[in-house]
């Protein structure tokens, strides 16, 4: 019998904002042990929270990218359970009356040597709530401490349907929930900083089956490919012990992703364990259209957006809009560029994809310059002038990068570059040109027969000589509009 995966997430996302979820307390990352805390914080006899208004905007901000409906009135919870990582031994949520109900999150699936674009799917959420997130336990060789500072701190817990089917469907929701939420401003969501943090419900059914198997909770994935591992591990191994004739218990389990190896935690527990009840401290959020709406108008671009509208208006490769599209300063940084290129746009716009996704790119990860730093030296206007600049002939494509070098090292214009380093090309003789140009047909004879008989991109083999010839400074548009007519003859 063959078997089928149907996976859910459990997505946990920081919140950016300056203050905690209940109270003035600072939130932040690196700060010594328990300095972020206050009575609230602590649960101190006395202490009652106060709601942090920019959390509830960061978290419509939140739902609204991921197409939920906003909820009219949302209010709180208690989620009771002893830990140490807890001080209130409960947890502040939003069980039965969430804030964003549904949405849904486009994800692209890896492509194929055929065909580099995959696959694009929707994932269909449950829902999205509010809560404050616990303390850290740092486990030690003889003791364990807990560390408050992340107590409190504004937290959403996203919730897809039972509707992924394998590991890369989980890594490519997780990357571009990350994205979508980086650059909305929602959350910074590094993994590394437990800024979000992923929990997957796994379980199996036979091929054809609309029936939900026992699901398997699997914890402790700190990344993104530790997701997609544990699944396939956790796929493989109820996969095996069904096909043995054995059955999957619900628990959950800890997923090592240096070793590959899983291992039983606990039961699972149900709703009815934590004792949920409405909070008598709290009282409901009313959200207004209007309230709604003026958060609506702050959104960026989603990313598939963005890469649909690049390629359908500037017609754009998925090469790179596939870069740009990742990176909400550098995409921002393009449109700009295009901006300025004013009518030459339609001529322009590819070829300064390919200078910011290979050539700006290149020079920021050999000099570890920030992208910052990059715009203040290449401003968009400067790079349009240098893509300009090659178009009409006056530099060639490799005294351009030998401009474009200089340009970010000194955040001079390009223009003002070639005529310093003498790098323009300069107008040639007639007869001269053709002269080279033939000396390049006859040594390059096979080049030039491959040409005639329909290669188009057999000229290039020809352009080179040429170039070299001119010691790099003849007119590339005079070089082939004169290759082309002799090859004609």
């Amino acid at each position: 019998m063959k078997y089928e995966a149907v996976i859910g997430l459990e997505v946990h996302i920081q919140l950016k904002t300056r203050t905690k979820m209940f109270t003035r307390a600072a939130s932040g990352y690196g700060h010594e042990p328990n300095t972020l805390t206050d009575p609230v914080v602590l649960a101190l006899p006395g202490a009652l929270p106060v709601l942090n208004k920019a959390a509830i905007d960061q978290i419509i901000r939140a739902g609204l990218l991921v197409n939920c409906r906003i909820a009219d009135e949302c209010r709180w919870d208690r989620k009771n359970y002893f830990y140490p990582d807890s001080p209130k031994n409960y947890q502040l949520t939003q069980q039965f009356a969430p804030i964003c109900l549904g949405g849904s999150v486009e994800i692209e699936l890896p492509g194929s040597a055929r065909n580099i674009m995959g696959e694009h799917k929707t994932i269909p959420l449950n829902r999205i709530h509010l809560e404050e997130d616990v303390g850290k336990l740092n486990h030690f060789a003889t003791e364990s401490l807990v560390d408050y500072n992340r107590a409190g701190t504004p937290l959403m817990e996203l919730v897809t349907e039972p509707a992924l089917a394998s590991g890369d469907e989980a890594a490519a929701f997780l990357t571009i929930l990350r994205a979508t939420m980086q650059q909305g401003g929602v959350s910074d969501c590094d993994m590394e900083k437990g800024q979000m943090r992923c929990d997957a419900n796994v379980s199996i059914r036979p091929v054809g089956s609309t029936t939900l198997g026992t699901k398997v909770e699997m914890k402790n994935l700190n990344s993104i490919s530790y997701v997609r591992d544990a699944i396939e591990h956790e796929i493989k191994r109820q996969t095996a012990l069904v096909e043995k004739g054995g059955s999957v218990v619900q628990e959950t389990r800890d997923y090592d992703g240096l070793t590959g190896v899983s291992q039983s935690l606990r039961t699972k527990e149900d709703a009815h364990d934590y004792r949920y009840f409405p909070d008598p401290d709290l009282m409901p959020v009313h959200v207004s259209a209007e309230w709604k709406n003026s958060l609506a108008a702050t959104l960026p671009e989603r990313p598939f957006d963005r890469q649909r509208r690049l390629m359908a208006d500037h017609n754009l490769p998925y090469t790179i809009t596939s870069v740009l599209i990742w990176d909400k300063p550098l995409a921002d940084y393009y449109d700009a560029a295009v901006k300025l290129a004013g009518s030459d746009a339609p001529a322009l716009a590819q070829p300064l994809g390919n200078w910011i996704t290979n050539d700006l790119l290149r020079e920021l990860g050999a000099t570890k310059a920030t992208f910052k730093e990059a715009v203040a030296k290449i401003p968009p206007a400067h790079l349009v002038a240098l893509v300009k600049l090659i178009a009409a002939g006056t530099l060639t494509t490799n005294t351009a990068k030998e401009v474009f070098a200089e340009m970010f090292a000194t955040g001079d214009a390009p223009e003002p570059i070639a005529d310093r380093k003498n790098l323009k090309a300069v107008p040639t003789d007639a007869n001269e040109l053709e002269q080279w140009c033939r000396d390049a047909i006859a040594a390059n004879a096979k080049a030039a027969e491959e040409f005639r008989a329909g290669k188009e991109s057999a000229i290039n083999g020809l352009k080179g000589p040429v170039m070299k010839a001119s010691k790099g400074k003849a007119n590339p548009k005079l070089v082939d509009e004169t290759l082309r007519r002799l090859l004609a003859e």
